[in-house]
């Protein structure tokens, strides 16, 4: 029950995030690009909820309009990653003449830190939306591969399936018919992690210089700015990181309860009887 709660939490805070995020130009009174030189580096207040920045600028409205760029980010690279992890994965898992050259291609990838590739891919490229998402791509993807392997493996020899290929069934029938439905919560589950790690990855690039353009709000960009005025305006740092936090964390806490859900032997767990009470002794 307590679990149950937990994730209800986790999924309305990020729905209310995202929804925030999507109708912020309807709702938000202050422009998130409106400067003014007489209001810099103001401290929370009733009018200024989250502070202003070294511009003048409405923190609260740059924290909420930088939400579609980390969960623009996040969602693409978690679609994409997960397409093209799951065919890799399929074809590996299924076809075992493919399994060690598509193996060792994806053991290639995975031998450097997600962040140091996406950070050497996004320097190389250029700094834009378009090639960070295919730098974090190309750094989440090979997990998404493993983990689609493992399950295809799992499931390759099972009774449905040999019975599916003594009848003459199409390998591409077997995969998208009977195993692919079967691998589904893996992939799920593994999706929603990604989309967590890219939306931390995209503020770690940003933060570092080498995300978007410093113009675009975005939670890595304000960190990046409020580096100098850490000590004299801590709030300008502050609430971009309690926002990422809060996401990353939400979507997380889904991502385990969504593990928690598909996973057979954590219901075994849950399902376990608990010990019999004595009655006390006369």
């Amino acid at each position: 029950m307590m679990s149950k709660k937990r994730n209800m939490i986790a999924l309305t805070i990020f729905l209310l995030i995202a929804l925030a995020t999507i109708t912020a130009n309807w709702w938000l009174p202050v422009s998130p690009t409106a400067m003014d030189a007489n209001q810099r580096l103001l401290a929370p207040s009733g009018t200024h909820w989250f502070g202003t920045d070294d511009f003048g600028r409405d923190i609260f409205a740059r924290v909420v309009v930088a939400a579609r760029v980390s969960l623009a980010v996040g969602v693409i690279v978690a679609i994409i990653a997960t397409v093209i992890g799951t065919l890799i994965g399929l074809i590996s898992g299924y076809f075992r003449k493919t399994d060690f050259i598509l193996m060792r291609i994806v053991d290639g990838f995975l031998a450097f830190p997600a962040l140091l590739l996406a950070l050497a891919l996004v320097a190389a490229l250029g700094g834009s939306i378009t090639n960070i998402v295919i730098a974090l791509t190309i750094a989440f993807f090979p997990v998404m591969s493993r983990v689609v392997r493992s399950a295809v493996l799992q499931i390759n020899n099972a009774q449905y399936i040999e019975a599916a290929r003594t009848t003459g069934t199409r390998d591409l029938v077997i995969l998208l018919k009977y195993i692919l439905p079967n691998v589904l919560s893996p992939i799920i589950v593994q999706s929603t992690f990604i989309f967590a790690k890219a939306i931390l990855a995209e503020a770690a690039l940003s933060f570092l210089g080498v995300g978007v353009n410093p113009s675009t709000p975005t939670w890595g960009n304000m960190l990046q700015e409020s580096q100098i005025y850490i000590t004299i305006a801590p709030w300008f740092s502050i609430f971009p990181g309690i926002a990422i936090v809060i996401t990353v964390l939400s979507l997380n806490i889904l991502g385990d309860g969504l593990r928690d859900a598909f996973d057979p032997h954590s219901l075994k767990r849950k399902r376990k009887r608990k010990p019999k009470q004595t009655a006390p002794a006369a």
